[in-house]
């Protein structure tokens, strides 16, 4: 089955501390079947791993091989995401308070009909309402 996955559970597999049971399933589910992200996912991702090297919890090498470990999955960039950034995402983001790049999350979801993986509880608050299926809890 595959799945939209947020950045949340992409970054959980990476630092040993969050890499709960039904995230090391997630990641599963990915290997297995692939999984779809919005178009800025990569930067989301990155972002958080500069940060954790900045911060110190983590170094430039760690961050580098993290990312070409993502790199290796069956993970596909959405071409569309910025083609509903001004409406359906926009207006998710409104009905639900998230952020429009949370919003992007739950828009690619409903629209490719496939289930939501990520920890973040306002975007599964929303994809609940939405009847959105969800994964990594």
């Amino acid at each position: 089955m595959s799945l939209v996955l947020d950045s949340s559970i992409a970054l959980a597999w990476v630092y040993a501390d969050e890499a709960t049971p039904p995230v090391r399933e997630v990641l599963d589910a990915v290997i297995g079947s692939g999984a779809w992200v919005p178009g800025i996912w990569r930067l989301e991702v990155a972002n958080v791993l500069e940060m954790g090297v900045r911060r110190g919890r983590s170094d430039a090498a760690f961050r580098d091989a993290t990312l070409a470990d993502l790199a290796l999955l069956p993970i596909r960039i959405d071409p569309d995401t910025a083609n509903h950034a001004w409406g359906a995402t926009l207006r998710l983001a409104e009905r639900y308070k998230l952020t429009v790049y949370d919003a992007a999350y739950l828009e690619l979801a409903l629209r490719r009909g496939l289930p939501l993986a990520t920890l973040d509880a306002e975007l599964r608050s929303a994809a609940q309402s939405e009847s959105t299926s969800l994964l990594g809890l």
